[in-house]
């Protein structure tokens, strides 16, 4: 059977998928495996796990993917970026995830590393994350292949037009399925859709969410990747930041309430960015009975 991304979200009902990114501490390690192993409950159809920025735990990367498959027979996705790495490099990487079994790619340009304003193309490297998606997709045409896509517009594009100009780019030159930055208004999302389809984007479009569970943490992350928290839900979390247990419990609901709408409206699925944790995600879905 296929776990290529393409069939894994063919199954025509909803999927649900999740992100883990390597940990710096051997607790960490074994509290991220912890949450994995607790998610399995929702049968999810893949786990992905990012990297460091500059590729600085590509390895632990590729390590975790493979020890995720091992323990539970899941596919896996691995993150790979443009940033500092040179096409033999990024070559060497697709073959070490080919021999370990990892049948995906999320396809990357990456963000500069930190202290370093702007992306900048080194020698012999790449310069675009359709770019990479055609290296990928004609030296490993196995490979499955996700992109990113930005409901609210990447936070680099002159417009949203040329937002999507870019993605198209990348649909074109053999992605998968598009993965979306993480929102908070569903409305975002399916305006999104409407747009992509308006310039003839037919694969997958699944939505990001990351269900919010520390008012400063999501606060940074919303003014990093320009995404914004609905009037409301930011009244809420406001009114109880110094109730921890309150700001969780908010924020699954208000991911519950996100994936209920999405996939009523017909979305393939939910990807959720969990920060190596399971409680808010598994408190959402619970939720929805799907425990």
């Amino acid at each position: 059977m296929s776990k290529r991304l393409k069939d894994l979200l063919a199954t025509g009902k909803p999927v649900w998928s999740f992100e883990v990114f390597p940990p710096k501490t051997p607790a960490g390690l074994e509290s991220m495996y912890g949450a994995v192993d607790r998610l399995m409950t929702f049968k999810p159809v893949y786990f992905s796990c990012t990297y460091g920025a500059g590729g600085s735990t590509q390895g632990p990367t590729l390590d975790i993917c493979t020890e995720i498959m091992r323990r539970h027979q899941v596919a896996t996705m691995a993150h790979l970026t443009c940033v500092g790495l040179t096409v033999d490099s990024l070559r060497d990487f697709l073959r070490q995830a080919r021999e370990r079994g990892i049948q995906n790619i999320m396809a990357l340009r990456g963000d500069p590393p930190k202290g370093q304003e702007g992306f900048q193309k080194i020698e012999g490297g790449l310069g675009y994350a359709s770019d990479l998606v055609g290296l990928i997709r004609s030296e490993f045409p196995e490979m499955g292949i996700g992109v990113g896509g930005y409901p609210e517009t990447h936070q680099e594009a002159t417009s949203p037009e040329d937002d999507l100009r870019h993605l198209k780019t990348k649909v074109d030159a053999g992605a998968d399925a598009v993965v979306c930055q993480l929102f908070y208004n569903n409305d975002d999302y399916f305006r999104f859709v409407d747009r992509c389809h308006l310039i003839n984007i037919r694969i997958p479009l699944v939505p990001g969410l990351l269900p919010i569970v520390n008012f400063p943490q999501i606060q940074r992350i919303t003014a990093l990747c320009g995404a914004k928290l609905p009037g409301s839900l930011y009244a809420e979390l406001e009114k109880h930041q110094n109730d921890p247990a309150a700001t969780a419990e908010i924020g699954a609901d208000h991911a519950r309430r996100q994936t209920e709408g999405l996939i009523q409206k017909g979305a393939p699925g939910v990807h959720f960015y969990v920060l190596n944790q399971s409680e808010a995600a598994y408190q959402a879905l619970k939720g929805l009975g799907v425990a």
